[in-house]
């Protein structure tokens, strides 16, 4: 008796297996359907929203975008390889140095990558000029360095403010050709006045969003370069301190 009841419940358990792995996969497949479906449907709106807001407009609108974001791309990658260890750029310069001169101290930095690195090799080439002129020559190239920091900037602050104007133009050429078909029309029709003032708004709603994309990108290069330039004068002082002491080292 009792094993009749162990066969019946293991043909129970089996069958219930059987039964729940399709339903498993039935689930899963209906999920990715599901998201398919969404992404699909995503896509669809819109390419119909581009398509409303009028297709000149919008692609400057979307033209802005791509160029901002390829420059703030470049900027975001070239500005994190540039931020550096200071502190153990100064301490290698420092043990070079004491070790083997101001030859290996420009070695050190010739091997080193940012902008710091740089000003201080250029700083070191002037050594046998006195302390001052490596004074002149670091505060030179930190300006020079602080350029090429800032290169691009200018371009993506363009299309920040080109985007939302590129917006507003699309929205008041819309409301005139709105204001165009009720006169034709002849009649104030609530339908014929919501249809063209949605349209026109599509445009304004595409270069804010662009513009806010891009001032993303545009504050966090800001305050990349900031903190940079920052280390850059720190750094500055100290690779001058450190001349001082290896003077009065070998003087």
């Amino acid at each position: 008796m009792l094993m009749a009841q162990e066969e019946t419940a293991a043909e129970t358990t089996e069958m219930t297996a059987d039964e729940i792995a399709p339903a498993a996969e039935n689930a899963v497949s209906a999920s990715s359907e599901e998201d398919v479906v969404e992404s699909s449907s995503m896509h669809a709106a819109i390419k119909q929203k581009f398509i409303e807001g009028g297709a000149g407009f919008m692609a400057a609108v979307v033209l802005c975008l791509i160029f901002g974001l390829a420059i703030a791309i470049e900027r975001v990658l070239y500005l994190n390889l540039s931020d550096t260890n200071v502190k153990k750029l100064v301490e290698g310069v420092e043990d070079a140095l004491n070790n083997g001169g101001v030859e290996a101290a420009k070695e050190f930095c010739r091997n080193q990558r940012g902008p710091v690195a740089s000003i201080f090799y250029q700083g070191l080439m002037r050594y046998d000029q006195g302390v001052d002129m490596v004074e002149k020559s670091v505060t030179s190239y930190g300006s020079v360095q602080m350029g090429l920091l800032e290169k691009g900037l200018t371009w993506i602050s363009l299309f920040i403010a080109i985007a939302p104007m590129l917006g507003f133009l699309g929205t008041v050429i819309g409301m005139i050709q709105a204001f165009d078909q009720i006169q034709a029309a002849g009649d104030m029709s609530p339908a014929l006045v919501a249809g063209g003032i949605k349209v026109a708004l599509i445009t304004t709603v595409g270069g804010l969003i662009v513009a806010i994309i891009l001032q993303v990108f545009f504050n966090y290069c800001t305050s990349k370069i900031e903190g940079i330039v920052n280390n850059m004068e720190d750094a500055s002082v100290s690779l001058l301190d450190i001349l001082v002491k290896y003077n009065q080292k070998n003087a």
